[in-house]
């Protein structure tokens, strides 16, 4: 464990001795903040609620993550220090849990420092708390499920350009899995239950479920069990380049 909690230290530390943690959380709150007013109509619609806000999060994410998890894997293969960590006394589940919980903690530190817009809303109306925690609940899982993937990507390329754009494509298509719009040719070809197991996919489809007040087991188990495959894949990737080595 000594061995492990110093991976993560040093990918955490990573982050916040270089301006990437505090540009990834500037860019977050500046982007999130512009939809909630601008796209979601904050003011507009009369609400003390934040369901705006997390509504549009996804699409945020959709731009940050790829960036802030491109270079977990890739740039060990470029600089060669992932023979450093081979040869660390740990298994390669645990190096890929320790870079994930760092990725995790600096994306979830981002989401909260939300939080003014939180009391803001307490200042001027009077919000369902509990709601608003439920939000940050789900978006916390949402988060951990979209950088399982850009994690696993960044072990597939030495090149950040091309894990970032590969990364922002397989996230989009989860997202347009629930999208209205993007559902619609689908039902005009597929029966409709091929319609609502690709639409059960999707992270807009479990993120608005949780959003809305209500804590379904599923939803939490969908963002759980999508972390863990994407993270799986990522395990087995670095144990064929290793054994390809």
């Amino acid at each position: 464990m000594n061995a492990f909690a110093a991976v993560f230290k040093r990918e955490l530390l990573a982050y916040f001795r270089t301006p990437l943690a505090l540009v990834y959380a500037v860019i977050f709150l500046m982007l999130s903040n512009s939809f909630v007013f601008y796209l979601g109509d904050l003011y507009e619609t009369g609400q003390a609620s934040m369901q705006a806000y997390f509504r549009l999060l996804p699409w945020v994410c959709l731009l940050l993550v790829p960036a802030l998890s491109m270079r977990s894997w890739s740039e060990e293969f470029r600089s060669g220090t992932i023979e450093l960590l081979d040869a660390l006394p740990l298994a390669p589940w645990q190096l890929v849990l320790a870079k994930f919980a760092a990725l995790w903690c600096v994306a979830v530190s981002a989401l909260l420092l939300s939080f003014p817009l939180w009391l803001t809303l307490a200042w001027l109306g009077d919000p369902d708390h509990g709601v608003i925690m439920l939000g940050y609940f789900g978006s916390s899982l949402m988060l951990a499920s979209m950088l399982a993937v850009g994690l696993c990507v960044s072990s597939f390329s030495e090149n950040q350009l091309v894990v970032y754009i590969l990364t922002a494509v397989i996230l989009l298509l989860y997202l347009l899995a629930g999208y209205p719009l993007a559902l619609n040719p689908i039902r005009e070809v597929f029966p409709q239950h091929a319609v609502d197991l690709i639409s059960s996919m999707s992270f807009l489809t479990h993120l608005n479920a949780v959003i809305r007040g209500v804590l379904d087991l599923r939803d939490a188990l969908f963002f759980a069990m999508t972390a863990a495959f994407w993270l799986t894949v990522n395990l087995l990737v670095l144990r064929a380049r290793r054994g390809g080595a």
